[in-house]
């Protein structure tokens, strides 16, 4: 899109929570991530200095004398707390006032928008129609993400980085989440406002939207793409390939799990980490498998987002009752 198109949206009431969403997001991450590296550090000292782990005032300043151990949760904790509410509560008041609500014209069925977008929070489902069946992207997908919320407290088996920011002590679960919530997700938001166009065309960045565009790209299945076309040999083609991709997947994701190396010829793709194989002596089995299926179920999304785009696959395993 040219510049005037890129301020027409950016600038619609409807779209001012996707902007802020974009600073926010990168903003806090930075300074949680800053906050965690400097804590990591204090806990490296305190842990050489057994000394100075008797007397430190278990803060990343430099200790004085005369501080307190342990502080109370009023006025220190509340007080702060009160004081975010107040100004949240006045950022959506003048929000609200300087802002129109985002209503349009009463429903006409011989007027349909071009494109047609869901509301801000749904612009991430509404991308996954492109790559997946209706029934996987709508129901399917969010089904497992709120149950995957639900799970993780009982499939951590991490007992530290309660009450303080931490990398070292919590690194596979920052890594996830950055690369589930603002990887993924923040990031086909971005893509259903900034990049989706007429006709739901992808339209890079500095490329004029165009109504009268015409898009002439042919999807197609992994097993045309073989010369496969008999029903029966393409759904035992996908179940294998499927299976394969099952099998890769969660072999790398156990080297992560477990905390082993993962040398391929020359390159040393990740590194031993002890920490981690003392948090999967811990794991029960039904945690690791949990885990195991979620984690081989979000990295598919990437993979099929990609296959997509790049190669124009649309489905990979086609059977008469499902398509994935």
């Amino acid at each position: 899109m040219d510049l005037h198109q890129l301020w027409t949206i950016i600038s619609l009431p409807d779209n001012v929570p996707i902007v802020l969403l974009m600073i926010v997001v990168p903003f806090y991450t930075w300074y949680g991530l800053r906050q965690a590296f400097a804590n990591d550090r204090l806990i490296g000292e305190l842990e050489a200095n057994p000394a100075l782990a008797k007397t430190h005032h278990r803060k990343t300043q430099p200790w004085k004398p005369g501080w307190a151990k342990e502080v109370h949760v009023w006025p220190f904790l509340l007080r702060i707390e009160f004081l975010a509410a107040i100004i949240v509560t006045l950022i959506l008041m003048v929000w609200s006032i300087t802002l129109n609500a985002p209503l349009e014209e009463p429903s006409n069925p011989t007027l349909t928008m071009n494109p047609s977008k869901a509301p801000w929070y749904f612009l991430g489902l509404q991308e996954m129609l492109v790559y997946f069946d209706p029934w996987i992207a709508g129901v399917v997908m969010p089904s497992l993400i709120i149950v995957g919320l639900m799970v993780i407290p009982y499939i951590d088996a991490n007992p530290l980085g309660n009450g303080y920011y931490t990398f070292k002590q919590r690194k596979s679960a920052i890594l996830t989440f950055i690369f589930g919530f603002i990887v993924l997700w923040v990031t086909m938001i971005v893509i259903g406002t900034l990049i989706r166009g007429p006709g739901w065309m992808w339209f890079w960045p500095g490329t004029t939207w165009d109504h009268n565009r015409l898009e002439f790209a042919v999807n197609r299945d992994l097993p045309d793409i073989f010369g496969i076309k008999g029903r029966v040999a393409k759904i035992i083609f996908g179940a294998i390939v499927c299976g394969l991709y099952g099998a890769v997947a969660g072999w790398f994701i156990h080297k992560l799990i477990a905390g082993q190396s993962l040398v391929v010829g020359k390159w040393k793709l990740i590194k031993e980490q002890p920490f981690n194989q003392k948090i999967f002596k811990r794991m029960s089995l039904l945690q690791y498998v949990v885990m195991q299926t979620f984690l081989i179920v979000m990295l598919s999304l990437p993979i099929k987002i990609l296959a997509r785009l790049l190669f124009r696959i649309k489905y990979v395993w086609v059977t008469p009752w499902f398509n994935v």
